[in-house]
């Protein structure tokens, strides 16, 4: 169980985060959306350890982390995709999967990671993850890191930007699967309604706070009819 308790963020003298409680349960996918600006990736980025709040406490499984790095965070067993990947100079895709895991892995394992998020395996699965490969591309390997890895709270920041929509069908099901099958704790940022659907928990933020959470089936008409967004979250994304 992960719990954020009246977390609070400021930059610049502005309210990003505006004591914010959650608690998210194991064996759950959540998928937080909301107008831009409305905080969200900061709030992911400060379960992640990231950014620092300015006040408030994380609890994972009843142990205070608040305080841990980035590392330590990760040697709990929080996963990361960035929303704007980074280049990795010197390391092969085949070699941040190895990292991912922990472990040596075939190079049929590999491509197996790469084919789930829409990749041809034999020609990524020994490029170098450097400015060559496309932000779509950076994006797909590094989501498939986070798959590999299966960390006991996986985040992915908004998983479908920079990626085309066949690629973006394709890691549709890979979340259907992910929520199916995930022991722990899955948290995606997305505006789009078929990731937005196949949620187990909706939370809708809005100016650094959450206005709505709940299960799907009470809160996904809602959500998709949203009056600040009269033609649906996916509209309001692309006037982004």
């Amino acid at each position: 169980m992960l719990e954020l308790k009246d977390i609070c963020f400021e930059r610049d003298h502005k309210k990003i985060l505006d004591h914010i409680n959650l608690m998210f349960d194991s064996q759950k996918f959540y998928v937080i959306t909301g107008p831009n600006g409305s905080g969200k990736s900061t709030l992911v980025k400060i379960i992640m350890g990231i950014e620092k709040p300015d006040s408030g406490q994380i609890i994972l499984d009843g142990e205070d982390i608040t305080g841990l790095s980035i590392d330590e965070r990760a040697k709990l067993g929080l996963g990361f995709a960035f929303q704007q990947p980074v280049c990795f100079k010197g390391i092969t895709v085949y070699d941040l999967l190895n990292m991912a895991t922990g472990k040596k892995l075939k190079r049929e394992e590999a491509c197996e990671f790469l084919s789930q998020v829409g990749l041809c395996t034999r020609d990524y699965v020994n490029r170098e993850i450097n400015r060559s490969l496309s932000g779509g591309e950076r994006k797909r390997i590094e989501i498939a890191s986070v798959i590999a890895r299966n960390p006991h709270i996986a985040i992915f920041d908004e998983p479908e930007a920079g990626i085309d929509l066949w690629s973006f069908q394709n890691l549709t099901e890979v979340f259907k699967q992910i929520e199916k099958t995930s022991r722990g704790i899955t948290i995606v940022i997305s505006h789009q309604e078929r990731i937005i659907k196949i949620a187990d928990e909706i939370i809708l933020m809005d100016s650094g706070k959450v206005q709505k959470q709940g299960p799907r089936k009470e809160l996904i008409g809602t959500i998709l009819g949203d009056s600040k967004c009269p033609r649906g979250v996916n509209a309001c994304e692309q006037n982004r």
